[in-house]
């Protein structure tokens, strides 16, 4: 797709935002506007975007009693699937779009938060995930989901059997190639009582020591909304 997009970003928390997504935005020269629930913004109408970007957030998508705005926004993202909208879900994103499209989404057997390798299935080898086969990447989850009906599963983990999956136009990710240095030290100084060291729990040192990794996940996520957007 070569024309410029209006894309509007559902932040749920300050820490976890763009990361460099923002920078394959401002290269294509796509519109931008937010919803940051922290902050008590408007959700925008579905007419209004093309492309919906749901990031992370230390909450449940289950926990409307304590988040209120979680119920109009499952329905916005729902309505935006529904429209035939581009709809990229990362980590808690991933879980609203599988509540969205009607799937159980609860805590995971394992937590896991750090570098690990993908295992894509036969389907994620031929999706647009193909260039993610066995690369680690970064991971802050203790929820896992459910594939919603019609979804295809394309990745898992050693600890989170559903990884990804896609739905027509709409791509769940439990996992983060958005990160960035920044963007990390960010959520391990924020989220710093979830570093529980244990065989899927990884140490601030450790995150933030993989710099190359960083590097290599911001060039597969390029490459992966490239890929999206066609």
């Amino acid at each position: 797709m070569t024309n410029r997009l209006r894309i509007h970003c559902f932040q749920q928390v300050a820490v976890e935002g763009l990361g460099c997504i923002q920078n394959w935005i401002d290269q294509h020269k796509h519109t931008l506007n937010y919803t940051r629930f922290y902050a008590n913004d408007a959700l925008p109408l579905v007419d209004d975007f093309d492309m919906l970007i749901v990031m992370g957030g230390p909450m449940s998508v289950y926990e409307e009693d304590k988040y209120p705005w979680l119920i109009e926004e499952k329905r916005v993202i729902s309505e935006a699937i529904d429209a035939g909208k581009i709809v990229l879900g990362i980590c808690l994103g991933s879980q609203f779009v599988a509540a969205a499209l009607g799937a159980n989404v609860y805590p995971g057997k394992q937590t896991e938060i750090g570098w690990h390798p993908l295992q894509l299935t036969q389907e994620g080898k031929a999706s647009v995930l193909s260039s993610l086969e066995h690369q680690t990447v970064f991971h802050w989850h203790g929820d896992t989901f459910d594939i919603p009906s019609g979804a295809e599963l394309l990745a898992s983990s050693a600890a989170t059997p559903h990884q990804a999956f896609k739905y027509k136009n709409t791509l769940a990710l439990q996992f983060h190639l958005e990160v960035t240095e920044e963007s990390l030290t960010g959520m391990c100084q924020t989220f710093a009582s979830h570093l529980v060291p244990s065989q899927y729990v990884h140490t601030a040192e450790e995150i933030l020591s993989r710099k190359e990794v960083i590097k290599k996940n911001n060039q597969l996520m390029f490459e992966l909304l490239d890929e999206i957007v066609k």
